[in-house]
Order: structure tokens, then sequence, then C-alpha cells
């Protein structure tokens, strides 16, 4: 009877961690491409807090969850010297929407460091 017990309370608690879950991340090699049919609403308009030292803000965006779009509001971002921030965007292409998450950018130029042969150059087309 004990092992039965035993057996008992190892599976529970197996079953307790196996539970548990760890959001999945994408590395910066890797985005994920958000790609649908449906156009975001309108953005919202956000009251902009005041300025933080050391930070930048970061305008709120509709995102694709699910099957519909949710709008996730506006934060505060550490700042990156060196850097420009591109917010997030939505892009239509043909007859699908795709969004452009925000990230930050060495040159400004809108391509991603990881895709630029010239990541540090402004003047480059």
């Amino acid at each position: 009877m004990s092992m039965r017990k035993i057996l008992l309370s190892v599976l529970l608690a197996a079953g307790a961690f196996g539970a548990v879950t760890i959001p999945a991340t994408s590395s910066a090699s890797t985005p994920v491409v958000v790609s649908v049919r449906i156009a975001p609403p309108p953005l919202r308009v956000e009251a902009i807090p005041a300025p933080r030292r050391g930070y930048i803000w970061v305008p709120g965006f509709w995102d694709w969850r699910g099957h519909r779009h949710v709008w996730v509001r506006g934060v505060w971002e550490r700042e990156r010297r060196g850097y420009i921030y591109q917010p997030h965007r939505w892009e239509q292409r043909g007859d699908g929407w795709y969004l452009n998450r925000g990230r930050w950018d060495r040159d400004g130029d809108g391509i991603p460091d990881r895709l630029d042969r010239h990541p540090n150059n402004p003047y480059r087309p």
C-alpha cells in the first residue's frame, strides 16, 4: 500500500512540473513573421507620458494574437546609444498585411542590422 502512495506522489509531482510552460521566444536571427488578410484597425491615440531620462517612448500598436488584432499599449524602452528605434508597423503587400516588429537600428535606414551589409552607414541607400 505504501508503494502505491509513493508512486502516486511521484506521478502527481511529475504532472505538476509538466504543467509548467516556458514562453517561446524568437532569437534575432529568426524573426517571427506575422501575415494576415485582415487590416489592422486605426491606431489609438495615447497620451505620451513626460520624458524619462535614459528611456524612449515606444508607442502602442495592434498585434495579432489568435485570430484577431489586439491593442498593445505603449511602453518605456531603455535607450541604446548609437541606435534609432524603429517602431512596430503594419505594411500592406498585395492582399495581405505584414507586421514589422519594433527593433533597434544602428544607422536608421530601416534595414534590420542582421540583413544590412553596412549597418553603420546612414548615407547608404
